[in-house]
């Protein structure tokens, strides 16, 4: 038990480093994204963190496996570096127990993808979707920037305000449409303004104080003004219902029920990704001895192609069978394929690893003297 809980502990902190980095990377680029759309009024900024943490379980269930599998290249190949492997291996320590040690870290962090990806995920995707229903759901007013000339996505109206309180005040406003019953472009301008709740009849009305309106077509002289101290409309909002209709923010029971391709795809989706993460452990064992003058990094490279080409099918497999081109067992195929090419790198290790070797690795003064 203590040599398994020191591999457990080398694999487990070296997975946890690399996937850090990783989920920190992945984060930032789908908040800056975020922040992006906050920007031009398209979201409001208090919900930023809010859609961040409800993608976290659907980032996390891709990032754990490939944290595993560099967990276990950087763990055991500090080991093999360090001969700390062949001092176990020289006390008793067979290729089938360090495998078998192995697979507690794997089925501990296969239980938690299984977790994520089979009830966690789903219901994050659901709340990240209602989200952004309600902020498509949004009246134009609620979403001004201050500044900032904005237009409506369902009309040609154009709103402009210099300053939006907290309590929905609005400062210096301006705003320009089109009169639908004659064409004519009509331009309001007012000093302030304000928004009123009708709670009765659920109507919100925007007040403006203080202005001009203008009404005509540019380029002649046949404009109407008309001043008024208080000027009240209507805020249109629109009436979307909220649906679920994203696979991804699907209950897994939903999938499971159906027959439809692309409902099959996303649940063995689901299903396989903890299948991952025990394959990509058979994988990362044998990948992992490394011969102490190679260096600890020599297989990384090779080992991380093979993990990209894995994933890459499995995602292929997973797109066409969603279309109905394939079967759903293809997806369990791609895994049985790998898993046996990890056995057989587990059996005949020592034969691949003496072909490795033999392969003429290009060093520096090689480099030199072919460009001398």
């Amino acid at each position: 038990m203590i040599v398994f809980r020191y591999l457990a502990r080398e694999v487990l902190f070296s997975m946890l480093a690399v996937s850090s980095v990783l989920l920190f990377i992945i984060m930032s680029g789908r908040f800056v994204r975020y922040l992006s759309k906050a920007a031009v009024g398209e979201l409001d900024p208090n919900v930023l963190f809010s859609l961040i943490f409800y993608r976290l379980p659907s980032f996390l269930e891709l990032i754990l496996p490939l944290g595993l599998f560099l967990g276990f290249l950087l763990g055991y190949g500090r080991l093999y570096l360090e001969s700390e492997m062949t001092v176990l291996e020289a006390c008793g320590m067979s290729r089938r127990r360090l495998i078998g040690y192995s697979m507690g870290p794997a089925l501990f962090i296969a239980l938690i993808v299984g977790c994520l990806a089979i009830f966690i995920s789903p219901y994050g995707a659901s709340e990240t979707n209602k989200i952004f229903d309600e902020q498509e759901s949004r009246s134009e007013l609620e979403s001004l920037v201050p500044g900032r000339f904005q237009r409506q996505s369902s009309s040609a109206r154009v709103t402009y305000t210099d300053s939006v309180t907290s309590d929905g005040l609005l400062g210096m406003t301006f705003i320009s449409d089109k009169n639908k019953s004659n064409n004519r472009t009509r331009v309001t301008l007012a000093a302030s303004g304000d928004t009123l709740l009708d709670k009765e009849r659920d109507q919100r009305f925007v007040v403006l104080e203080d202005g001009f309106r203008y009404e005509g077509s540019p380029g002649s002289g046949d404009f109407v003004e008309l001043g008024f101290q208080k000027y009240g409309s209507e805020i249109t909002r629109k009436d979307n219902e909220i649906r679920y209709d994203k696979i991804e923010a699907l209950p897994t029971s939903v999938l499971w029920n159906s027959d439809e391709p692309k409902y099959r795809a996303q649940l063995n989706w689901r299903l396989s990704l903890p299948v991952l993460a025990i394959v990509v452990t058979l994988l990362a064992v044998p990948l992992s001895r490394v011969n102490p003058r190679q260096g600890r990094f020599a297989r990384l490279v090779p080992s991380i192609l093979i993990y990209l080409v894995y994933i890459s099918v499995l995602s292929s497999i997973t797109s066409k069978v969603g279309e109905g081109q394939s079967s759903p067992i293809l997806i369990w195929l791609v895994h049985f394929v790998f898993a046996a090419f990890a056995f057989n790198m587990i059996l005949f290790g020592a034969f691949w690893s003496r072909l490795y070797n033999q392969i003429p690795m290009p060093t520096l003064s090689m480099l030199w003297k072919k460009s001398s």
